[in-house]
């Protein structure tokens, strides 16, 4: 999906006049009745849809903040892309763009209206993504206004009839176009369709009857979660308003990066350094596991990159945290750059050995052979 400014053609900062005059012109241009080329109803539907979007201050302020991802939630957007007939393009020419036209556009707007649904990000540790953690958090969210108790009036006063509409929360206008004569019903601007306004509103909410609220929430992240994974808390987004139910809180992982130790969904992968005796010989040594250190058995005649399991080690599995994955340790074996007399002539005499014997020993095999050039 494009930039919704960019289908618009206007600047990130461009006020309600500007919105409203660029989509009126491309509304005009694809309009599926007028343009017949192919690909102009789906241009005429994403035209629509952007504005829709921007011309809401509090979607915009989402879609500004989030993209298209701080859409999910709030009930969704309308949808403007079955607009049929010169009436429809006319009526949102018209309506005040955003008011549900229609003869059932107030009504809709009467009754409870659910909350916004919020994003949270969340960065977590490394140990925190693999084992788990109750952490608490803090959001910033509307709730009831404890004062008027969501009315939005003052203690004593409550709604009253609205004046532009007679409590019908639709208004009616004709409209003179070069296509005929039009008439248009809109939700009402005044109650917003609700037939009702507030007279005395409540001080503490303006007449809104939502508050913001800042509040801490205790977040379980359960073990096995990875950067991108989201997690829902229900009903800790936006209060609805008139009673509607509130929206959810989505929080999105981030998980910070390990110094040593790199994740492949349930497998941890890590490298270890070894002398080339080790490797030739064997030895046990101390590695870092998520769960600590742990001990790994280099087996004799290691060979440079072989990868070493430590089973069980691994991941959680996210929702079954009993099966883990594994720790897969790649070795690395250091060859000495410079060696003394001694050392030169034992080797040398190791090496004449193994030559003279004709087969590997069982501590000179692999690296040993590749060391002194030996081939079975």
């Amino acid at each position: 999906m494009a930039d919704y400014y960019d289908l618009l053609g206007v600047s990130r900062d461009a006020d309600a006049d500007t919105l409203k005059r660029a989509y009126r012109r491309l509304a005009r241009q694809y309009h599926p009745d007028i343009n017949k080329d192919p690909g102009a109803e789906d241009r005429f539907k994403e035209i629509g849809r952007a504005y829709e979007v921007l011309s809401d201050p509090q979607t915009r302020a989402r879609y500004d903040q989030f993209g298209e991802a701080g859409l999910g939630g709030g009930g969704g957007m309308p949808d403007m892309g079955d607009m049929g007939g010169f009436a429809d393009l006319f009526e949102t020419f018209f309506s005040g763009f955003g008011g549900a036209a229609g003869a059932g556009g107030g009504a809709r707007r009467r009754g409870p209206r659910q909350g916004d649904d919020l994003r949270l990000d969340l960065t977590i540790s490394f140990s925190e993504a693999i084992f788990g953690q109750e952490k608490e958090v803090q959001v910033r969210h509307l709730e009831t206004c404890n004062t008027c108790s969501g009315s939005g009036s003052k203690a004593g006063s409550g709604p009253t009839t609205c004046g532009t509409c007679g409590g019908a929360g639709q208004v009616r206008r004709a409209t003179r176009t070069p296509f005929g004569s039009f008439t248009q019903v809109a939700a009402c601007p005044s109650c917003e369709g609700t037939g009702q306004v507030i007279a005395d509103p409540c001080g503490a909410c303006g007449g809104q009857g939502l508050q913001q609220v800042r509040k801490k929430l205790r977040l379980n992240i359960p073990a096995g979660v990875d950067s991108g994974t989201r997690l829902r808390v229900a009903g800790e987004g936006n209060a609805g308003q008139r009673g509607g139910p509130a929206g959810d809180l989505y929080v999105f992982l981030s998980v910070q990066p390990h110094p040593s130790l790199r994740r492949d969904g349930t497998t941890i992968h890590s490298e270890v350094t070894v002398n080339y005796l080790q490797a030739i010989l064997g030895d046990t040594i101390e590695v870092e596991t998520v769960d600590g250190p742990e001990k790994l058995e280099i087996p004799a005649g290691t060979q440079p990159g072989a990868t070493l399991t430590l089973a069980g080690k691994g991941v959680p599995k996210l929702g079954n945290p009993v099966a883990r994955g594994n720790h897969q340790i790649a070795v690395k074996v250091q060859l000495p750059t410079k060696l003394n007399a001694e050392e030169l002539e034992l080797l040398e005499q190791l090496a004449g050995h193994h030559t003279a014997r004709g087969h590997k020993h069982p501590h000179k095999s692999g690296l040993f052979g590749g060391l002194f050039g030996h081939r079975d």
